[in-house]
């Protein structure tokens, strides 16, 4: 989980949030 929320954090700083919610849903 906490690896998860590491990679979306990054993701968001970096300005891809929509990106990284596509990823995760995809995981799950």
């Amino acid at each position: 989980m906490s690896k998860e929320y590491l990679f979306t954090s990054e993701s968001v700083s970096e300005g891809h949030p929509d990106k990284v919610a596509d990823q995760v849903s995809d995981a799950i």
